[in-house]
């Protein structure tokens, strides 16, 4: 019988893109088997899911899904014949009957067991020379399989090499090696094309589409082509002025911090930010943090109110305003 792609992946007919990547990121991650050792039926559970989000995500495919069911790609690229009805379950020649409850999944329109699908079912009938010959079917480019990638901060600045493991439909794991080029934007994809399923009838294969998802850093930020990174000093080095190392994509760098310099001061170290493969890199901006010991003594105390009676400052919240 036809599968029910939207039962696999549990949402309605009329689910939206988002809803779908949802729910296939959850089940994806509820039924891997790399997760479940100890469960027999993982792996299935698991092809099942990334066959059912293969059609879905893909508007095309999903389409033709609604209107023919899961048979839909063993039709070509003409859809139905002329003359032919098909009804919901993706049956021909009567009124939503499945002629695959009847002859079996090889001759209702399926790809199991090496069978041509329902018409060879009945040019077994036909004696050469006889009857009408039928026309070959076309090759069948293979299904592209979607997956969301996600790599550390620092590799999606730089670029770098990532490995990624593919569950194939046959249920065998396959090791790819991805080339990350530098600067990639959270939320970018690569497509890794003829790394997709296997094509049917001598077909081409299909691609596997990454979703790039980037990681968290615990101190530096991307905004744009400039990363952003805030550097703690200590009282004297923003008061004194200093010279101090900050670490950048390019190596570390030794900048100067001015004398008298407030918390929150921004200072930019040009073209040390993102440097794509093609454009002009961007900048890194550091944002002075002064730190302040956790304990002063009476002696500190009496230099810092002397600091403050000998250097009168104004009120530095006059113009702070809801």
């Amino acid at each position: 019988m036809s599968e029910d792609y939207y039962r696999i992946l549990g949402v309605r007919r009329d689910a939206s893109a988002d809803e779908i990547q949802n729910a296939y990121r959850d089940l994806a991650r509820k039924y891997h088997p790399d997760l479940n050792p100890d469960d027999k039926t993982a792996k299935e559970k698991f092809q099942q899911v990334q066959q059912a989000f293969d059609v879905l995500s893909d508007q095309k495919k999903r389409e033709m899904y609604d209107r023919y069911g899961s048979s839909f790609e063993t039709m070509g690229a003409g859809g139905p014949r002329p003359g032919a009805s098909w009804g919901a379950g993706g049956s021909a020649g009567g009124e939503g009957f499945d002629f695959s409850q009847f002859f079996g999944e090889r001759y209702g329109g399926g790809e199991q067991g090496g069978g041509g699908g329902f018409a060879d079912f009945f040019s077994q009938f036909r004696q050469p020379g006889g009857g009408r010959k039928t026309r070959p079917r076309r090759a069948a480019r293979g299904a592209d399989l979607h997956h969301e990638l996600e790599i550390p901060f620092v590799t999606s600045i730089n670029g770098g090499k990532v490995q990624i493991s593919v569950l194939r439909h046959s249920g065998k794991t396959e090791t790819i090696t991805v080339n990350v080029p530098p600067g990639v934007e959270d939320g970018k994809k690569i497509r890794l094309r003829g790394q997709g399923e296997p094509g049917g009838r001598g077909g081409q294969p299909g691609d596997i589409l990454l979703t790039i998802r980037v990681a968290h850093h615990p101190h530096f930020e991307r905004r744009g082509q400039n990363l952003h990174v805030r550097v703690p000093v200590t009282l004297a080095e923003a008061a004194l002025g200093a010279k101090i190392d900050v670490p950048t994509p390019k190596g570390t760098v030794a900048l100067q911090i001015p004398p008298c310099t407030s918390s929150g001061t921004k200072l930019r170290i040009r073209g040390h930010g993102v440097a794509p493969k093609s454009g002009k890199p961007g900048d890194l901006l550091v944002e002075v943090q002064v730190i302040l010991p956790k304990t002063l003594d009476d002696d500190t105390r009496r230099l810092i109110e002397q600091l403050s009676e000998s250097n009168p400052q104004s009120n530095p919240r006059a113009d702070l305003r809801w």
